[in-house]
């Protein structure tokens, strides 16, 4: 990553690369129709009627993680019991279902639609027990200086400085006096500083106070926590959203999030952060609009620029670019006159894709696509890497043919530009492919990327 670059990676993706190793609910099906008081309603044939524990743990016995069947417990009274199997040992639960609230688990708070999600859930969470029980354990014990690190206050600093800055001109407006501190406003000016370190220590240039309102939400797609930077891992209720402002949290996280909610703040948050599938589904389109456009931009005026994509731009131009594509979208002015550096652009462009929360090249297909290209017979690695390409989302997989047919364009021009297939490849392999922190030798990686770029045509087609 570039020194000079603005924003820094903020995502953590550990939580979510362990929940993709998670078993998957795998149904045990009757063969046979039952006997005596007949199946409920809302079971199917993962129901096997009266069943003792021992019974259940026979048949299950062989079975891989994630298998279940459905019973009832001799003697049982209102509740049915549900087995499962997980690390080679069979759980047992006892199982409730409410018309018009679906199907739980005794004294738990978080009900399902189906059987299938309840399983899915539970598997999800005794995966992250068994293996990721040290990031828990290290989230759970979060301070609050946590906050100014976070994801929120990363991608929304100067938003938030911004806001608060027209709240104090208001205030002082209306009679260049501080407000009463017990006033329903709970907001008072400080004596804010022009000094550059000083105001990066600051939370808002105001002691702005106002509580979130946080409600447990299930989450469709991928999140991620705006406080600790962790995947929200489960199926259905992995946290809390905050209904007037948005924040998306942990449910011990949030406990330690200051009272700094911003009710207008969801009408400027931004895209850059926000995971792909999310972007192409909010926007209806193929490639997100940052792409598209800073592409165009480049093609325009960039392809004969000499170390396009390796120079840097100025980071205070990108920061302003970024919250310019954030607040205008695609209405975001990034002509010449506006923009006459180049690598402002192309800098913008490597920034969005940084800060994908799952990277372009995702972690499940990463794996495929390096083992594609340690073939040492170029068809095969073309037919291999076209394969790899398939195991991505469908937005990745658009915006990683539509970004490499790019690179394919302006590695032509490299007379001029400086810039092959393979150089290109060393500069955006830490931002399209998942790589740890610590692991500096890519040369694989980019071996792999120069690959596809310089084989784009014959992988995507």
């Amino acid at each position: 990553m570039s020194p000079s670059s603005p924003i820094q990676k903020v995502w953590k993706p550990e939580l979510y690369k362990i929940q993709l190793e998670a078993p998957t609910p795998k149904p045990l099906r009757r063969t046979e129709p039952i006997t005596g008081l007949g199946e409920p309603c809302y079971y199917g044939t993962e129901y096997f009627g009266e069943m003792g524990h021992q019974a259940a743990e026979s048949l299950l016995e062989n079975t891989p993680d994630g298998s279940y069947l459905l019973r009832r417990s001799p003697n049982a009274q209102e509740y049915y019991t549900l087995s499962v199997r997980f690390n080679n040992r069979t759980k047992h639960f006892k199982i409730y279902f409410k018309t018009g609230e679906g199907h739980y688990l005794q004294e738990q708070a978080k009900h399902y639609d189906t059987i299938h999600e309840l399983v899915a859930d539970g598997l999800i969470n005794f995966h992250m027990q068994l293996h990721a029980a040290p990031i828990i354990q290290q989230i759970n014990q979060q301070t609050r200086n946590c906050y100014q690190q976070s994801p929120y206050m990363t991608l929304n600093r100067r938003k938030l400085r911004a806001l608060s800055n027209e709240l104090r001109k208001s205030i002082i407006a209306k009679g260049n006096c501080e407000p009463d501190a017990k006033s329903g406003n709970n907001i008072a000016v400080t004596n804010s500083t022009s000094s550059k370190d000083n105001d990066a220590d600051l939370i808002l240039p105001l002691i702005y106070e106002k509580a979130h309102t946080f409600k447990i939400h299930t989450f469709k797609g991928l999140n991620w926590c705006e406080f600790c930077a962790n995947f929200l891992w489960g199926f259905t209720a992995q946290g809390v959203k905050c209904e007037a402002c948005g924040f998306v949290a942990h449910s011990k996280c949030s406990e330690l999030v200051p009272a700094k909610c911003v009710p207008d703040l969801k009408r400027i948050r931004g895209v850059f952060g926000t995971d792909l599938t999310t972007m192409v589904q909010l926007y209806q389109c193929l490639i997100p609009f940052v792409v598209r456009r800073c592409v165009e931009e480049v093609e325009a005026r960039g392809m004969l620029q000499e170390g396009i994509y390796r120079v840097s731009g100025f980071a205070d131009e990108i920061d302003a670019l970024k919250l310019a594509l954030d607040r205008d979208g695609e209405k975001t002015d990034m002509s010449e006159s506006t923009y006459g550096n180049i690598n402002v652009i192309a800098g913008t462009l490597k920034l969005y894709l940084r800060l994908l929360p799952v990277p372009l090249i995702t972690f499940q297909a990463y794996p495929s696509f390096m083992q594609a290209a340690r073939n040492t017979s170029i068809s095969d690695q073309i037919r291999n890497t076209n394969v790899a390409a398939k195991k991505l989302p469908l937005a990745h997989y658009n915006c990683l043919k539509f970004m490499m047919e790019h690179l394919k364009r302006v590695a032509s021009h490299y007379a001029a530009n400086k810039m092959n297939e393979h150089n290109l490849a060393t500069v955006f392999a830490p931002t399209l492919i998942a790589t740890p922190q610590h692991m500096t030798n890519l040369t694989e990686e980019i071996f792999m990327l120069s690959s596809l770029i310089t084989n784009c045509e014959a992988i995507f087609n």
